[in-house]
């Protein structure tokens, strides 16, 4: 079983979006997958809860009961383990990154986003885990592109520590209109651009669940 943690020091960042859309994107490939919400807000399983569909299974509570929740479920053979953090509380954000194969740090491509994907980041490292930077919410005029970032913010984001994804997630109504109904947003629009992202996302994701930078510059393709 693989274990991918969703962390953001910043609300609003979209780290429950990602989160609950990397669940289901595992869950509808034929995955056993369980999201763990540790996030007291407990977005995420209110989305889950409002799918009318089959979908991953859900644990609601503290980082504390994290361990147990990982033993049992490989015990009971889940394939991945999600989990969705709170930006504060950093001791259930460190029991989270502990027991992790892979971490996320999610943030939007904006200068109020820098520092706390930079803290974030330098968290991750402290607890000698990988992962990588994902960029969401980015706004591009160009339904075809990749979603990329001023040059400014992608020098500031490879002294992270971390690689950046090189797929991150455009500013699309799509992921609500998706969320609102416990679905993930290739579910909802699985020709549009949101959906090819997260599809992209998703296989890099899974590919790169060592937490090793791939070989590849750290910066977005263009």
């Amino acid at each position: 079983m693989k274990t991918i943690t969703v962390l953001s020091r910043k609300g609003g960042s979209g780290k429950t979006t990602l989160a609950v859309n990397l669940a289901l994107m595992a869950f509808l490939a034929g995955r056993k997958v369980m999201l763990a919400d540790i996030d007291p807000q407990r977005s995420a399983s209110d989305a889950l809860k409002a799918r009318t569909a089959p979908g991953p299974s859900v644990f609601e509570g503290g980082g504390g009961k994290l361990f147990h929740v990982k033993s049992n479920a490989m015990r009971e053979g889940y394939d991945y383990l999600i989990i969705d953090t709170p930006s504060a509380c950093e001791g259930d954000v460190a029991q989270a990154v502990n027991l992790t194969d892979l971490c996320l740090v999610v943030g939007r491509p904006s200068f109020l986003d820098l520092a706390p994907i930079v803290r974030t980041a330098e968290a991750v490292r402290r607890l000698g885990k990988g992962g990588f930077l994902v960029l969401n919410q980015i706004h591009t005029s160009k339904p075809d592109a990749t979603p990329t970032a001023s040059p400014d913010i992608l020098e500031v984001l490879h002294l992270c520590g971390l690689p950046l994804a090189p797929h991150g997630l455009r500013s699309r109504d799509a992921f609500q209109k998706a969320m609102a109904q416990g679905r993930c947003v290739a579910e909802w629009e699985k020709a549009g651009p949101a959906g090819r992202d997260m599809e992209l996302l998703w296989a890099f994701v899974e590919t790169n669940l060592d937490g090793q930078q791939p070989a590849m510059p750290a910066a977005l393709a263009g």
